[in-house]
């Protein structure tokens, strides 16, 4: 994962709900303009045992923001409120 990256979209090929998503991010960064990494789970054993069930997969910071569906003005409130 790229460390200047705030988003990470865990996919796998073939999986339509992922391309929803690709999607989705892709119109939430062009308001904020954060940056987004993909990571295929058919690479990574640990990711597909730990998200293969419910892709595509959507982290912030590391940390899980949701799955399925990407809930983009959740997403832009979470990317845009200053942090405490």
């Amino acid at each position: 994962m790229s460390s200047d990256a705030r988003l990470t979209l865990i996919t796998r090929p073939g999986c339509h709900l992922c391309d929803e998503a690709r999607e989705a991010l892709g119109r939430v960064v062009a308001v904020t303009g954060d940056r987004w990494v993909e990571r295929d789970v058919t690479d990574d054993l640990e990711l597909e045992r730990d998200y293969g069930d419910r892709l595509p997969v959507v982290l912030l910071d590391g940390k899980e923001h949701g799955y399925w569906r990407v809930e983009e003005d959740r997403l832009l409130r979470d990317l845009t409120t200053p942090q405490l």
